[in-house]
């Protein structure tokens, strides 16, 4: 049993111990916190950004890094889940690309706020976050093709800029894109082009209650898009 000096000492040494540990660990992280955050890509454009979104209160729907509110998606990582060009049309007018039901609010934001903003997101995104958030598990909601089908050739066509900037944040082609919705391999043998330029003019007028949304573009666009989906056979 220790005396009552020797409890005095163990106590004021495993205190200064403990104490000089935490300073160090404080310290250690300091230093390693402007090579995790990739500090060296704070542009001006992200300071901007970054004002803007703390100026429109976006936390008070959105979380970033784990912190916010949660009535609206997580943004961490928004753009490496859709694309910076998808993020650009749906920032202009949110409403456009979801009729009815998106309850995003219209800030009437300029292209160069919507750019500034952008860029603060993407920094984020790219931040050393250990591997947070976690990505999500999706599932594919792709129409298999009947098995007496021939197996499926994509288009020798190279893909328009409207599918290589917006379409790819959601679907994927050959295994390249994203997977929130279904994959388009074969949608030409599955549909017929008059079906798809429907879809592409309104989708919740095909299918009601469809997460398609809406996409702005003109009639030359969607016949090149439309072109393009119907050859993936």
């Amino acid at each position: 049993m220790m005396s009552r000096s020797q409890a005095r000492m163990f106590f004021v040494g495993g205190t200064i111990l403990f104490s000089l540990v935490f300073l160090f660990l404080t310290v250690d992280t300091l230093i390693k916190v402007p090579d995790l955050t990739h500090a060296r890509n704070i542009t001006p454009a992200v300071d901007r950004g970054k004002q803007i979104w703390e100026s429109n209160n976006c936390m008070g729907c959105h979380t970033i890094l784990g912190e916010g509110a949660y009535y609206a998606p997580e943004l961490t990582k928004v753009v490496e889940r859709r694309s910076e060009q998808w993020l650009k049309v749906f920032l202009k007018d949110p409403q456009a690309m979801f009729p009815g039901e998106r309850k995003m609010v219209q800030y009437h934001f300029t292209d160069g706020q919507i750019s500034d903003l952008i860029a603060f997101l993407k920094w984020i995104g790219e931040t050393n976050l250990n591997g947070f958030p976690a990505k999500p598990v999706l599932k594919m909601t792709a129409t298999s093709a009947p098995a007496s089908a021939a197996p499926a050739s994509h288009s020798t066509v190279t893909a328009p800029a409207m599918f290589s900037q917006l379409c790819t944040a959601c679907h994927a082609v050959g295994g390249n894109g994203g997977n929130i919705g279904p994959a388009l391999d074969g949608i030409g043998t599955r549909r017929d082009t008059t079906w798809i330029d429907k879809w592409l003019i309104d989708p919740q007028a095909v299918k009601p209650g469809t997460a398609m949304p809406t996409l702005p573009m003109s009639n030359d666009e969607r016949a090149e898009l439309v072109k393009y989906l119907g050859e993936l056979k």
